[in-house]
C-alpha cells in the first residue's frame, strides 16, 4: 500500500483512538523487538560443542532461510549428526499455494544454509530427499576442514527487501557471479536487466497482482500472516511485520481496518511498478521436471543466489504473481519460451537500504522428536 495514504488514514484513527498511549506501548515494544531480531539474526559465538549442540545451531542458521509469508512451514530432526527435514502442512497457504510448491521450495532454502553453515562447523553436508509420502530431506554430516566462506557469512545479512531500489545497475562480472551461484543440475535460470524485458515482465507481474487482489480467498489468506505491529510479531514469531517493508505500525483493529481502505489493486499496483522500475533485474528459476525434489532444487538454488546477492551488497525480492496465477504463468513460460516447463520463482534484485528483520521461531517451536 502506499506509505502517505497508509499514514493520513492511520494518523486520523490514532487521534479518535488515544494513539499516544499507544506509541508509548509502541516504542516500548519497538525496542524489545530489534533487540530480538539482532539476537536471533547474528552469527554462532562458538563453532565447536557436542553433536547435539552443533545440530542445533545448524537447525537455528536454517530457520533464517526465505521462505513464503514468513510461515515457516518446517520441521527439524536432529540425530547424533544428521538432520532430517520434513514439512509442517499446519503451515500451508492453500490459495496462493495450492500445491505446496512455495512450501517444498522454503525446505531446499532452509536446507542450503545448513549447507553452508556446516563447513563453518568442520563438517560436509550430504543432502538427499527421500521421495516418499513425507517428502523428507535427510542430511547426513562428516568431518572436513573448517570453512566460513562468504555465503555463510551471509546468512544472518540475507533478507527479501520489498521496497524500492535506488536504480544503479550490477556490473557484468558480478551478474555472472550471480548467474553461476543459482547452478544446479535440473534448474535453469533466465536473467533480465535491459528496460524492454524489464517492462514485460513488469506488465506479467500486474497483471497477476491484478488477479490476486480481485480474489478474496487471496486477501483473507494473506491478512492472516500480516502482523501490524510489533507486539504482535513478537507474539507470533512468525508473519509479515508491517515495518519490515516501511510501512507504519497500528493496533490489530486499526490495522485491519486500514488494511482493508488502503491495500487496493490500483495502490499495489503502482508500489509493483516503482519497485521494478527500480530494480537493476529480474532473475526467473525454471525447473526440469515439476515435482518435490526440483522445487526443494529450485528453493536451494533461490537460496545460494539470495546469498551471493547479499554478499554483493546487493537485495531481492520476490515478485512471484506471475508464476501464482495459473493464467498467467501459462503466458509466462511462453515469454521465456521454456515450453512445459515451471517457473518456480521470480526474484528482482538491485541496491536498496538496509530495513529491520523478520521475527523467528524458537527452536523448541520446530525441533521435534
Amino acid at each position: 500500500m502506499k506509505r502517505r495514504k497508509f499514514i493520513t488514514i492511520a494518523g486520523i484513527g490514532f487521534v479518535a483512538a488515544g494513539g499516544a498511549t499507544y506509541f508509548i506501548n509502541n516504542n516500548y515494544q519497538m525496542s524489545k523487538y530489534e533487540n530480538q531480531a539482532a539476537t536471533i539474526w547474528s552469527h554462532s559465538t562458538k563453532f565447536s560443542g557436542s553433536d547435539n549442540e552443533v545440530m542445533k545451531d545448524l537447525v537455528r542458521y536454517a530457520t533464517l532461510a526465505a521462505n513464503s509469508h514468513n510461515t515457516q512451514p518446517w520441521l527439524f530432526k536432529i540425530g547424533r549428526r544428521s538432520i532430517i527435514i520434513s514439512p509442517d502442512l499446519s503451515r500451508r497457504c492453500p490459495v496462493v499455494d495450492p500445491d505446496d510448491h512455495h512450501l517444498y521450495a522454503s525446505l531446499g532454502c532452509a536446507t542450503e544454509n545448513i549447507v553452508h553453515a556446516a563447513k563453518a562447523f568442520g563438517l560436509k553436508a550430504n543432502v538427499s530427499v527421500q521421495n516418499n509420502s513425507n517428502n523428507v530431506i535427510e542430511i547426513n554430516f562428516e568431518p572436513i576442514s573448517i570453512e566460513k566462506t562468504k555465503l555463510f557469512q551471509a546468512i544472518p545479512k540475507r533478507q527479501c527487501t520489498k521496497v524500492t531500489y535506488n536504480g544503479k545497475k550490477v556490473a557484468a562480472e558480478e551478474l555472472k557471479k550471480l548467474e553461476m551461484s543459482a547452478q544446479d543440475e535440473g534448474i535453469s535460470t533466465q536473467l533480465f536487466t535491459d528496460k524492454k524485458n524489464m517492462e514485460t515482465i513488469l506488465n506479467y507481474v500486474v497483471e497477476g497482482n491484478t488477479a490476486q487482489m480481485r480474489d478474496e480467498a487471496f486477501i483473507k489468506e494473506l491478512k492472516e500472516w500480516i502482523r501490524f505491529n510489533a507486539s504482535s510479531a513478537l507474539k507470533h514469531g512468525d508473519g509479515l511485520f508491517s515495518a519490515t517493508s516501511g510501512n507504519p505500525t497500528a493496533p490489530n483493529w486499526l490495522g485491519d481496518l486500514i488494511f482493508n481502505m488502503a491495500f487496493t489493486e490500483e495502490a499495489e499496483n503502482d508500489k509493483y511498478m516503482e519497485q521494478i522500475r527500480s530494480s537493476a533485474g529480474v532473475i526467473a528459476f525454471i525447473s526440469e521436471q515439476d515435482n518435490v525434489e526440483h522445487w526443494i532444487k529450485a528453493g536451494r538454488s533461490y537460496q545460494r543466489f539470495a546469498l551471493q546477492a547479499t554478499a554483493l551488497g546487493l537485495k531481492h525480492a520476490f515478485i512471484n504473481q506471475p508464476v501464482e496465477v495459473p493464467q498467467v504463468s501459462a503466458q509466462f513460460a511462453d515469454y521465456l519460451n521454456i515450453g512445459d516447463r515451471r517457473t518456480d520463482l521470480l526474484v528482482r534484485f538491485g541496491y536498496g537500504p538496509e530495513m529491520l528483520k523478520t521475527m523467528r521461531r524458537p527452536l523448541d517451536q520446530v525441533i521435534v522428536g
